[in-house]
């Protein structure tokens, strides 16, 4: 009885062994290898991060990622608790009724040199729940406009067309206003510059 015992022991770990075995393989090398395939056939920039480049060729980075800008020619995404760091992403956890956030508001208001006759748009308030939210709402992008447009020697109607050119078709919630890309705007106001410098020569 007893070496049957241990005879049953051995195949039944064999059998578990080769489950196992055959688990990784599947599931760990197959099925990721087919969907990966599958995705760079069907959807290669997406498969590959949403890479923006620049006319050189070279990564600026990418569509679903936020980054800085401070300039006052370029718009200024959301702010980020995590200091646009793609690695950390996530929130601050602090109170919305903590002394920190309101000092962080404070500032960002301040930054923006909005008051009670131009307030700011909320979204440029608030950071979002990644810290890497690469859109901000097209009234957020309007608010911005004067000062890129006295940075960069445009007119303000040049750069809302740019805004309104750059506006998707995706909505925040349910207020019908459009979202527009950050970095993808801002690639297009040098675009724009660009152009314009080429040709005056």
């Amino acid at each position: 009885m007893k070496i049957t015992f241990m005879e049953d022991t051995g195949a039944d770990f064999a059998a578990s062994l080769r489950i196992v075995l055959a688990t990784i393989v599947l599931c760990g090398g197959l099925y990721p290898l087919c969907i990966f395939t599958f995705a760079r056939i069907a959807t290669p920039g997406s498969a590959s991060g949403s890479l923006l480049r620049d006319r050189s060729g070279m990564v600026v980075g990418s569509r679903l990622i936020a980054q800085p800008f401070t300039r006052p020619g370029y718009f200024w995404p959301r702010p980020s608790a995590v200091k646009y760091n793609a690695e950390g992403a996530g929130g601050s956890n602090l109170s919305p009724a903590g002394p920190e956030v309101r000092q962080r508001a404070v500032q960002t208001v301040a930054d923006y040199g909005a008051d009670a006759n131009r307030p700011l748009p909320a979204d440029l308030a608030a950071a979002s729940g990644s810290g890497l939210d690469p859109f901000i709402t097209l009234r957020a992008a309007l608010f911005q406009a004067p000062r890129v447009a006295a940075a960069r020697g445009m007119t303000l109607a040049g750069v809302e067309t740019v805004i309104r050119r750059q506006t998707t078709g995706q909505q925040i919630f349910s207020s019908g206003e459009g979202l527009v890309n950050v970095l993808v705007l801002n690639m297009e106001l040098d675009a724009v510059k660009k152009n314009s410098s080429a040709s005056r020569q």
